[in-house]
């Protein structure tokens, strides 16, 4: 783990963002590790930082938007921040019926570069919604940019994929879950 990846493990404990225990994932996979990326978003000076590094990877792949697209609720704190770090218009999509949508007006551009930021990612479901957002907007995505890939860069997506930090704890379906785990009281803390 290079200097970064501590400073950003660091960050998430120092804030109670990672939590350890028995937790359902919203992807309905259950893990010993949760990462409750709400904790940190509410302290500004982690934020900044978070966002500064994210920005910084990101022009290091030479990725180019004119906005940022963020999944409501996890990405909404980090995507304003990544925006107002690149100078680019901020837009976020949200549930309506369980699905994401672009509302409040949120229009693009045909072929209106986007940057989609995503606080945490598992399976990719979010993203690949605001991937889809973005196409039947007339939009072209660009990349994602996440804080934590907890699939450790196993989830791909058809744009670049970019994060802080790389983990990957075990995820089990509610069927299989460990004799060890099973005995600690489930908690489900939201996405």
């Amino acid at each position: 783990m290079d200097a970064d990846q501590k400073e950003i493990l660091d960050i998430f404990t120092r804030t109670r963002a990672l939590l350890q225990g028995h937790f359902v994932l919203r992807s309905g996979l259950h893990s010993g590790h949760y990462f409750q990326c709400a904790q940190v978003c509410q302290r500004m000076d982690a934020v900044e930082r978070l966002g500064e590094l994210l920005v910084a990877k990101v022009r290091a792949q030479g990725l180019k938007f004119d906005t940022v697209l963020a999944p409501g609720m996890g990405g909404l704190v980090i995507g304003q921040e990544v925006a107002r770090r690149a100078k680019v218009r901020y837009i976020f999509a949200e549930k309506e019926n369980n699905v994401l949508v672009m509302r409040r007006g949120f229009t693009l551009a045909p072929g209106e570069p986007v940057l989609i930021v995503e606080d945490v990612v598992t399976r990719g479901g979010r993203v690949n919604e605001c991937l889809n957002i973005i196409r039947q907007a007339g939009g072209k995505p660009v990349g994602v940019a996440m804080l934590v890939d907890r699939s450790a860069g196993t989830t791909r997506f058809d744009v670049p994929a970019i994060s802080l930090l790389e983990l990957s704890f075990p995820t089990y379906p509610a069927d299989a879950v460990p004799e060890a785990l099973a005995k600690i009281p489930v908690e489900k803390p939201g996405s």
